[in-house]
């Protein structure tokens, strides 16, 4: 049996809709297109979520590694 590294989800996560915690407590929703090594995420249509709602869209962002908390498929 293989173990996943976490990088082989964010593989499969790229062109996909994600869920992502930021350190400020800040929710942001949207398609993955690039990541690097420091696991610096490029979300195109990117929105702002609070309790689970709209609140602003972004659009296209960079969102720095060192404040992910957790990323999730939706």
């Amino acid at each position: 049996m293989t173990q996943e590294r976490p990088f082989d989800l964010l593989n499969r996560s790229v062109g996909q809709q994600v869920l992502i915690r930021l350190k400020n407590n800040m929710s942001v929703r949207g398609k993955v297109t690039s990541f690097d090594a420091h696991m610096n995420l490029v979300l195109e249509n990117a929105e702002e979520l609070e309790d689970g709602e709209l609140k602003t869209k972004l659009g296209t962002i960079l969102l720095r590694g060192g404040n992910i908390i957790f990323v999730s498929p939706v």
